[in-house]
């Protein structure tokens, strides 16, 4: 691995998602770095102070313009976006019939709409310099869809797909476009999750449930995928990179390749308990 330091590629980024879990182990790598962070967060106060790095309250849900100001602002008080690590989301667990259809719109509507507009945002600022990257966090869900997730699952897959329709738009636009697809990590995720949840739900979704928070608790923490980022910067290569465990990011996407879809999804219904 390279031990250029990313700031000599990136002075300045904007990380979404800062205030916890892989988006502040992304913050804390590259401050490590010598990058200058704008980092974000639905509730500033999560994001505390720290050197080379500032706090700044967004919500992917405000809508077009607040992205747009986002950009805007870190522009103009950087010097110059050069890297964004697009990582803010969240989950909504529970059966397609379990939530109102208005939950699942806004989750689609910021996890995909605000995605767009950040994106192209961040596209528009980069381009004239010809320089700069472009993160997407999605997950090993466009991969391995979960259980009763099905709205994550989508606004995951979209921004995967988002990702690729840069890389294929912009080829000699001299923007880095990736796509960083985390598997399973040690965070606060599932319990925020959780907040949402309806208060009655299937002993089938109670299962996958119970499956998702071992699985977490025995996952690596999240300085794990910050490292995995950085080798993805230092290559300074447009693609896709998987984080996490052998079996997720190895063995789990060649069984994808080479399994009958019908034995896949049976393979997936057992791990998850799903009957």
């Amino acid at each position: 691995m390279s031990r250029t330091p990313l700031r000599c590629r990136y002075r300045t980024a904007l990380v979404t998602g800062a205030g916890a879990g892989l988006g502040r182990a992304f913050s804390d790598m590259l401050r490590a770095e010598g990058v200058e962070v704008w980092g974000t967060s639905r509730r500033p106060e999560t994001l505390g102070a720290a050197e080379r790095f500032h706090p700044v309250a967004f919500d992917l849900a405000d809508g077009d313009s607040a992205a747009e100001a986002l950009v805007g602002r870190v522009a103009e008080e950087s010097g110059g976006l050069e890297l964004l690590v697009h990582n803010a989301g969240y989950g909504v667990f529970g059966g397609i019939l379990d939530q109102p259809l208005s939950v699942w719109r806004a989750q689609l509507d910021a996890m995909l709409g605000g995605s767009f507009a950040l994106n192209r945002a961040a596209f528009a600022s980069m381009a004239p310099r010809g320089r700069g990257a472009i993160v997407n966090v999605t997950s090993m869900a466009v991969e391995f869809p979960i259980p009763y997730f099905s709205g994550y699952n989508i606004a995951k897959a979209g921004l995967a797909a988002l990702t690729e329709s840069l890389m294929l738009e912009a080829p000699m636009s001299g923007i880095t476009f990736l796509d960083f697809r985390p598997g399973d990590y040690r965070t606060g995720f599932n319990q925020a999750m959780y907040a949402s949840t309806p208060k009655t739900l299937s002993a089938c979704a109670q299962r996958v449930a119970r499956r998702l928070d071992a699985t977490l608790e025995a996952s690596p923490p999240p300085q794990r995928a910050a490292l995995d980022l950085r080798r993805a910067l230092s290559r300074g290569r447009s693609g896709v990179v998987r984080s996490g465990s052998f079996f997720q990011t190895v063995l789990g996407p060649l069984g994808v390749r080479l399994m009958p879809l019908a034995l896949r999804r049976a393979a997936m219904a057992r791990y998850f308990g799903v009957r």
